[in-house]
C-alpha cells in the first residue's frame, strides 16, 4: 500500500482526535468530546497535520507495522477495521465516492465535540460515540 493509499483510508470523522480514558483496571477506552487542539471542529481535519506530532507529543502517526494496537481506534474506523480483516463500512467515502458521507452517516465528531481548552474535567465529558446511521445501506 503506497502512502497515497494508507492516508486515504482516513474518513474524516475526527474520532481518534478526541481525548480518550482509558480504564486502569479493565483497558476500556473511554472517548470524551473534548478534541485536540489542532483539529477544526467544523471540518474535522487538523490544522497542521504535516507538524502534528511536533506541536503535539500525544499525536501518534499510524502504520500499517503499528496494527495490533489499533484498539483503541473507533470501531468504526478503516485502519482498525482492515487491522481486524474487516472490510470499510458502506458510508466510507472510498466506497461511497462522496466525502460527506461519513456525515451524514452520522459518524463524524463535528456536531458532538468541543475544544479541549473548554473542559475543565474529561471524565465529565465522557460520551458513547453514535453508530452509524443505515450501516447496511450506502
Amino acid at each position: 500500500m503506497t502512502h497515497d493509499e494508507w492516508e486515504s483510508l482516513c474518513d474524516g470523522c475526527g474520532r481518534c482526535c478526541l481525548h480518550k480514558l482509558e480504564d486502569e483496571d479493565d483497558g476500556q477506552m473511554y472517548y470524551t468530546r473534548a478534541a485536540c487542539a489542532l483539529l477544526d471542529i467544523s471540518n474535522c481535519r487538523c490544522m497542521d497535520y504535516q507538524n502534528r506530532e511536533q506541536l503535539m507529543p500525544d499525536c501518534i502517526q499510524l502504520s500499517v507495522e503499528q496494527a495490533e494496537y489499533f484498539h483503541w481506534l473507533p470501531e468504526t474506523c478503516a485502519y482498525r477495521l482492515l487491522a481486524e480483516g474487516e472490510p470499510l463500512p458502506v458510508w466510507h467515502p472510498l466506497i461511497t465516492h462522496d466525502p460527506n458521507s461519513v456525515i451524514k452517516a452520522g459518524i463524524s465528531i463535528r456536531s458532538i465535540a468541543k475544544p479541549d481548552n473548554e473542559v475543565d474535567n474529561l471524565q465529565d465529558e465522557i460520551i458513547l460515540l453514535p453508530n452509524a446511521v443505515g450501516q447496511n445501506e450506502a
